[in-house]
């Protein structure tokens, strides 16, 4: 590592398990020169199926863990975790720039052609006051279809997104949208784009699918106080590093195959 990377401070990202990983990706694609630092809370995970403390208190504990890294910029990639949590986080440590991620409301009313969004996101994310201010601000006029997959992201964290054990749950969830008639699906958790392709074979090609991992990536570059050529080469490749609470295995396994990303995982206790 160069001392010019090395001297630039880390974009912090965590979620509740693997599933921001997606948002890690986008960010990777958009500028690899920037070094980022992920945290997946796997050991205390699912944040969406449990009370809504739950997912604060933890969001606590790991963002102290990032900022001890050096961290400034934090992504909360985690719907959950913006839900209950990024409120909370911007008064507490008003010295960090926060982006939280959230189901894609505004755009999926956008791209809609007959006003029937359907949302598959956590139990505790649809019944959060948060959602339901995007969809007063959002969507009014249209028909949302909320379907809470609760047990999905864990199984996803479980056994990957080609586990074929997944399908009952997949067909369960997309089931109440089929029904409802919607040509656009938000997914409302970072966890689920990684079978993204096995929930648009079951809604079939009609219906789009939104993912705002790349929407949020944008955002929090332009958000980065060090996001600019004077500060790094653009040809520069900056580390990425992985921790997690839970099992390592778990994370390497996902950072390899979805990302392509063969780098070592460290295992801490936050």
């Amino acid at each position: 590592m160069s001392d010019l990377i090395a001297s630039v401070p880390p974009i912090g990202i965590f979620d509740s398990g693997v599933g921001g990983l997606s948002v890690l990706r986008a960010l990777r694609t958009r500028r690899p020169d920037i070094p980022l630092l992920y945290v997946a809370d796997s050991g205390h995970a699912p944040y969406g199926d449990r009370d809504p403390t739950h997912a604060l208190q933890r969001s606590l504990r790991v963002t102290e863990h990032l900022m001890d890294q050096g961290a400034r910029l934090i992504i909360v990639a985690c719907n959950t975790a913006t839900a209950r949590a990024i409120d909370t986080l911007r008064r507490r440590y008003p010295e960090v720039t926060w982006v939280g991620v959230e189901p894609g409301v505004k755009p999926a009313v956008r791209h809609s052609a007959n006003g029937r969004i359907g949302v598959l996101a956590t139990p505790s994310t649809l019944s959060s006051p948060r959602f339901d201010s995007l969809i007063d601000r959002f969507a009014q006029g249209c028909e949302v279809i909320r379907v809470p997959c609760k047990g999905l992201a864990a199984a996803i964290e479980k056994g990957g997104p080609s586990d074929p054990a997944l399908d009952p749950l997949l067909d369960r969830y997309c089931a109440p949208v089929i029904q409802a008639g919607a040509d656009t699906v938000v997914l409302g958790c970072t966890h689920y784009p990684f079978v993204a392709e096995r929930i648009a074979a079951r809604l079939g090609p009609h219906v789009q699918l939104l993912d705002t991992a790349d929407a949020v990536a944008a955002h929090a570059l332009h958000l980065w106080p060090n996001a600019t050529d004077e500060w790094l080469p653009r040809e520069a490749s900056a580390p990425v590093q992985l921790e997690t609470t839970g099992d390592a295995t778990v994370l390497a396994r996902l950072a390899k195959e979805g990302l392509g990303l063969d780098v070592p995982v460290r295992a801490i206790e936050v």
